[in-house]
């Protein structure tokens, strides 16, 4: 069983900082919000149901917690979410939305929408924050050991041909911890982490995975035979994001953390080469499309 907050953390006092968490209105991102803001944090919630985002900022309780809805597959919308944000002061951006979709498609950006509302968007909503982080800001990137044995294949960006909603779902969190790696070397002060949340049986990304694992990940006693599968509710799912997101002193950037706890992420999350050619990709990808 995991610490109620994460390892560390539980008498953190985050009175005067303030903290977005995107795609905070169910599961692992309504639950880190929650213990973020019971640790004295200021949240920013993001999603893209307004009910159930004012039912969040409700369940927060006092304070100035706000919602924002955005759409993470207009770049337009992630522009604005960014704008109010800046205007807040964030010390940390949790980047927790996304999610697995099966069917391929193209975002009016030409993008696959999986690695768009994965990692392009959140890569946009944090460069536009990035100036505004303080000495001891935080960037938070929820990927997933889902990560392991995906590839990056630039040419597929762009096109929906062969598409396989795992094989997609799995290239966008190894651009999750990519990402975070490169932010690392750019950012002087903050830190930027990924991590593995674990996987919640009943929420939207088991009810969206392939019917053959979704059977298997539905019951407890057949997990083990999805290697990364462990059963976690959505609030020790939230933990690891809570961590980095609050853990005073943290001295690692550019890391993988699963259960509070930093591991090696796959050999192809390391490529530091190939983390500098997404950073490009994704610049150039934004500056294509006005951004």
């Amino acid at each position: 069983m995991k610490p109620e907050y994460g390892a560390g953390v539980e008498e953190v006092d985050l009175s005067g900082r303030t903290v977005l968490v995107t795609g905070a209105t169910s599961g692992i991102g309504r639950e880190t919000a929650l213990a973020l803001g019971r640790l004295g944090a200021t949240v920013l919630v993001h999603g893209r149901n307004r009910d159930a985002g004012r039912a969040v900022v409700d369940e927060l309780g006092d304070g100035d917690h706000a919602f924002r809805r955005a759409d993470f597959a207009d770049l337009d919308a992630v522009e604005g979410l960014a704008e109010w944000a800046r205007e807040r002061d964030p010390a940390v951006l949790v980047n927790n939305a996304g999610g697995y979709f099966r069917e391929g498609r193209l975002t009016d950006a030409g993008v696959e929408y999986t690695f768009h509302v994965n990692h392009l968007a959140p890569f946009l909503l944090t460069e536009r924050l990035r100036p505004v982080l303080p000495d001891d800001g935080r960037v938070v990137n929820v990927s997933s050991e889902a990560h392991r044995g995906a590839s990056l294949e630039f040419e597929s960006l762009r096109s929906v041909d062969g598409y396989s909603g795992w094989r997609a779902y799995g290239r966008s969190k190894l651009a999750n911890v990519l990402h975070a790696r490169a932010l690392a070397g750019r950012l002087d002060g903050p830190a930027a982490n990924a991590l593995h949340p674990g996987v919640v049986p009943g929420s939207g990304f088991v009810r969206n995975l392939p019917a053959p694992v979704r059977s298997v990940v539905s019951l407890a006693g057949g997990l083990a035979a999805v290697p990364f599968v462990g059963v976690d509710s959505a609030a020790e799912a939230a933990q690891t994001s809570v961590y980095l997101a609050a853990a005073p002193g943290l001295a690692t950037t550019g890391g993988y953390f699963d259960d509070c706890a930093e591991r090696a992420p796959a050999a192809a999350a390391q490529d530091d080469r190939a983390a500098e050619r997404l950073w490009t990709w994704s610049a150039e990808t934004l500056d294509r499309n006005g951004h």
